[in-house]
């Protein structure tokens, strides 16, 4: 099968490679001598430079001593026997006074320069600008510096080595490059064509399938090994394609019979999945029964905790208010036989005030606990939206779980803003926080004598409500906490633990609410569950 796709050939591979590799070489082998030999010529040039300075250095000594300008003058005028110098200055220092000129000489056809007192720092050793070199040496007599030499030499010999060099060496790095090119034809020559040799017997064997043909050997150590192992392959080739031929008889007969064995497996296999499908229904039948008893259990549970709470307060009404008969039959009696007295009216009077303030705030208690049960029982069994402030569900919850709250030292504390206020469904709510806090108290709080909640709830972007539930107990271990959501798990197992409290306030969470509930905790660090619901509307009421 031909293809238009363009691969890059061994023969272009081999040039590009080897050419490449050399051309690396040169070049880097060429650019290190190269450089050597600038930096040697440099080197030259700046020794020249201070030989020259402190030859005219020693012979400008003698002069400034006499202070003889004109001597010096003469003295300087041999310096045209060089081609390099330019310029040179002799400076000299008088009673401590910045340097003066003292003598100069300037080459033949070149101008004459400004003094160069500002730059003595600066150009105590060699340096290049442009295409002169310059360089300032002081003049002693021992340790006392008489004055200053200043030279000024051409640099273009210098840049008439490198120039040469450059072009030296350019010129052998293209008859190198060259060379290898004509050597790397040849190789790729001796390589190259005995693959094509190979390539169009593979094309051909590939169209015609004739596996018999057999590639020639051509002298190559390596292509010969490739050319042994391609015949070799060959060879197996064909004798698999024979017994491939064989096979394929066979292979025709066994359909026949395994087309009958798959129609019976597939039957079999139809009916065992009917027959699972039916048990994973009875199975999420018996689940969803076993979830709606665990609410109503704990409805139950809630009503005769309440029932119990609310007995008290009533039974201290009908106390005071049979105690209140009693008296007011005693007193009718004393009425009616005269003998009423003021002081025992008085007494009855103020007794009868205790007794009525007895009564009012027991029956107001009990209406309360009934109310707040109301309000909770009404919530757990609807599940229909209400506007209701989330603080005043949050005391109702509370109230509601009294009975149980009050036989623990556990304090728990509600961060909810008064004026949030929101619709939503209270009762799958509802369910949730109790479940969590008996959750808690049960299982987090075992063993702790006073345990801590906090639960803060607060609103997102005015469309969810986010409710942050910690608390400080025992923590969840992590092989438990991976299936903390799903249904019978439970540590209370044979203790009265169905293992449905959590995987109830999952399905509240996420199927009543349509939010989502997460958990982190780790043995010994507590517990955290964050949910985040969306309401319909959010309002903030102003206090």
């Amino acid at each position: 099968m031909t293809s238009n796709t363009k691969f890059l050939s061994i023969k272009s591979l081999i040039i590009w490679v080897v050419m490449a590799i050399t051309f690396l070489s040169l070049v880097l082998s060429s650019s290190v001598n190269l450089y050597s030999q600038i930096s040697t010529y440099r080197q030259s040039l700046q020794q020249d430079v201070v030989i020259f300075a402190e030859m005219i250095g020693r012979g400008a000594l003698e002069p400034l001593m006499r202070d003889d300008g004109l001597l010096e003058e003469h003295n300087l005028k041999a310096l045209a026997a060089s081609e390099l110098i330019e310029n040179v200055h002799i400076y000299k220092i008088i009673d401590q006074s910045p340097p003066d000129f003292f003598a100069g000489y300037n080459k033949e056809g070149i101008a004459p320069i400004n003094a160069k007192f500002d730059q003595m720092n600066a150009l105590t050793q060699p340096k290049m600008t442009g295409s002169v070199m310059e360089i300032i040496r002081p003049i002693s007599n021992g340790e006392e510096v008489l004055g200053y030499v200043y030279l000024r030499i051409s640099a273009e010999a210098l840049e008439n080595q490198i120039g040469q060099s450059i072009m030296t060496t350019v010129s052998v790095l293209l008859i190198c490059l060259l060379i290898c090119f004509f050597l790397t034809l040849k190789l790729q020559s001796a390589i190259t064509t005995p693959i094509n040799v190979l390539v169009k017997l593979v094309q051909r064997i590939s169209r015609q399938r004739d596996y018999s043909s057999r590639a020639e050997l051509n002298g190559i150590k390596e292509l010969d090994i490739l050319g042994d192992a391609f015949n070799y392959m060959l060879q197996r080739t064909q004798e698999h394609m024979e017994r491939q031929t064989e096979a394929e008889a066979e292979q025709v007969k066994l359909n026949l019979s395994l087309e009958g064995k798959v129609q019976q497996r597939t039957n079999a296999l139809k009916e065992a999945n009917n027959e699972l499908i039916q048990t994973l229904e009875k199975l999420h039948q018996f689940q969803r029964q076993m979830v709606q008893n665990e609410k109503m259990a704990s409805l139950g549970d809630m009503v005769a905790g309440v029932a119990h709470e609310v007995n008290t307060p009533i039974g201290l009404g009908v106390t005071a208010s049979t105690m209140m008969l009693d008296r007011l039959s005693d007193m009718r009696k004393a009425f009616e036989d005269k003998t009423l007295k003021a002081s025992s009216l008085s007494k009855f009077i103020v007794e009868g005030e205790e007794n009525l303030n007895i009564i009012y705030r027991n029956l107001n208690r009990a209406a309360e606990l009934i109310s707040s049960f109301k309000q909770v029982a009404v919530d757990q069994s609807s599940e229909n939206n209400r506007v209701f402030s989330f603080a005043k569900l949050m005391d109702e919850i509370l109230m509601s779980m009294r009975p149980k709250l009050k036989k623990v030292n556990h304090l728990i504390n509600v961060n909810c803003a008064d004026n949030l206020v929101v619709e939503s469904k209270a009762g799958p709510i509802n369910q949730v926080m109790i479940n969590l806090i008996m959750n808690s108290i049960i299982h987090g709080f075992e063993d702790v004598d006073k345990g801590q909640i906090d639960i803060t709830i607060e609103s997102i972007n005015n469309t969810k409500i986010c409710i942050e539930f910690k608390d400080n107990g025992k923590g969840i271990p992590e092989h438990l906490r991976k299936r903390i959501f799903d249904p019978f798990v439970t540590t209370k197992r044979g203790q009265g633990g169905s293992g449905l409290g959590m995987h109830l306030v999952y399905n509240l969470v996420t199927q009543a609410l349509n939010g989502s509930i997460s958990v982190l905790s780790e043995e010994g660090q507590g517990v955290q569950f964050r949910i985040i619901f969306p309401v319909k509307k959010i309002v903030e009421r102003s206090r």
